[in-house]
């Protein structure tokens, strides 16, 4: 009877279905319009001139941008709120398109990537703004299917991308293009119901309510049990919690009107400071370091994927596009998988995410030693899911240690580690090949058994609803 109570109050404001679906929206057009242009970056710096290592510098510099940005601007979203970071970070990506549009120089070419380096953090804000409008049973199904639609705009972007680069100024086209998709997705987020948010959150009697009356409710959740978080780091909540609570209010809700624009830039900067060093301070080391070298794992898994094939296997680079692409696909509808895998482990996240790792580990160990293109294509088909699903976990156990209260802190700390994998995968995996077409899988292999042998010690000592069982593996 509760759980249908709990079910119905959240249900109950027609705004938060209307911002949920428009965010599938705002992820699937994010992806799409970037896809369009990231196969096409690094012809067309070449063609403005650049030799191929001030091409290599130059296309560095928005993945060094996002390793540093990610998790200030995340902590900046949890301070000044969703919805102007979300609007700030559109246009301001919007701009550097445009830019990339018109650039006819290097100068300009990197000129237009910071702004975008800086300020395309969307889909981690809108990823924070999901884990805000629902429960935490509901999280992993809401995530799943948010990563689903981004994916499947990832997919279709460079196929229209590789259409309009067929014709004249193509890449300019590319690229206006993909600053219009931004901008439109400015205006759908300015257009969303927020007003009718509040609803959810900042309700006194409705927190009370819901922390009786709904059992896994995170708002209840995050105060009096942290989300996990007061068994490990208390101060990320207590300040999190100074920080969203105006005076008098029940500790069971979160306002949205308390964030907003009104801290003077001082208070803001000191606030964003003070929630990315809890987080730092914290001893959710060991999920990052788990997130890092799975991160490099799979990136090694991709590296030298086309030239493996082509070595080991005699494959034309064209049969192994649409193994790429068959992959990506499945990966994708793996993203509506996530709910009922979850529901089928009880919401057991460690558990889940110990299992998917495992396999993980051991789809690349296969991959490293198949002997033929058919296991190949069998890797191939459950890597994509066992990575989408462990990528799901990681970030809702994040939340659920962290407080939801910190969520666009904690989602930007996930994204400068996994920046962090982008930039030591590609030297890693140049070593690597030095030794055989399998060296950077087989690498692979050593980081993922690195992670179930960490998750395996570190499993046990998470606290709190969910953990206990996951101990017991």
């Amino acid at each position: 009877m509760n759980n249908q109570r709990c079910s119905t109050l959240f249900l109950k404001p027609k705004g938060r279905t209307r911002i949920i679906q428009c965010i599938y929206v705002v992820g699937f057009m994010d992806l799409f319009g970037v896809s369009m242009i990231i196969p096409l970056l690094s012809h067309h710096v070449k063609a403005l001139g650049a030799s191929p290592t001030v091409a290599g510098i130059v296309g560095s510099t928005y993945g060094i941008l996002q390793l540093f940005s990610s998790t200030v601007v995340g902590s900046w979203s949890d301070v000044v709120g969703r919805r102007y970071s979300l609007l700030t970070c559109l246009l301001l990506s919007a701009l550097g398109y445009g830019l990339l549009g018109m650039s006819t120089s290097i100068a300009l070419f990197v000129l237009a990537r910071i702004p975008v380096g800086l300020f395309k953090h969307s889909l981690s804000i809108c990823r924070a703004l999901l884990s805000d409008l629902v429960s935490e049973s509901e999280r992993p199904l809401v995530m799943g299917h948010f990563n689903a639609a981004s994916s499947v705009g990832f997919i279709l972007g460079p196929v229209v991308g590789g259409y309009l680069t067929e014709h004249e100024g193509g890449f300019y086209t590319s690229s206006f293009t993909c600053a219009i998709i931004f901008l439109i997705n400015a205006g759908l987020v300015s257009m969303l119901p927020w007003s009718e948010t509040p609803a959810i959150r900042n309700g006194t009697n409705s927190s009370n309510h819901l922390s009786k009356g709904c059992p896994d409710n995170h708002f209840s959740k995050s105060v009096h049990n942290g989300s996990h978080a007061n068994n490990h780091h208390p101060e990320l909540t207590a300040k999190t919690e100074t920080d969203s609570r105006a005076p008098g209010q029940h500790h069971g809700g979160f306002r949205w009107r308390d964030v907003s624009l009104s801290k003077p830039a001082w208070r803001q900067l000191s606030s964003v400071g003070s929630k990315i060093h809890t987080v730092a301070s914290s001893d959710m080391w060991d999920l990052f370091l788990v997130r890092l070298l799975m991160a490099i794992a799979i990136m090694l898994y991709y590296s030298n994927f086309s030239l493996a094939m082509e070595e080991r296997f005699l494959l034309k680079p064209k049969v192994t596009g649409y193994l790429i692409s068959y992959s990506s696909t499945l990966g994708a509808l793996a993203g509506f998988l996530v709910g009922p895998v979850t529901q089928l482990y009880g919401n057991n996240m460690p558990a889940l995410l110990l299992h998917s790792t495992v396999l993980t580990c051991s789809l690349i160990f296969l991959y490293a030693t198949a002997p033929s293109v058919w296991q190949v294509l069998l890797t191939s088909t459950f890597f994509a899911i066992s990575t989408t699903i462990g990528r799901t976990c990681i970030t809702d156990l994040e939340l659920q240690r962290g407080g939801v209260q910190a969520s666009g802190t904690l989602i930007g700390a996930g994204q400068s580690v996994t920046a962090v994998g982008r930039v030591l995968a590609p030297l890693l995996s140049g070593l690597a090949q030095e030794f055989s077409p399998c060296g950077p899988p087989s690498l692979g292999v050593v980081l993922a058994l690195a992670a179930v042998g960490l998750l395996l010690i570190r499993i046990p000592k998470w606290d709190g609803r969910g953990m206990n069982k996951a101990a017991k593996l």
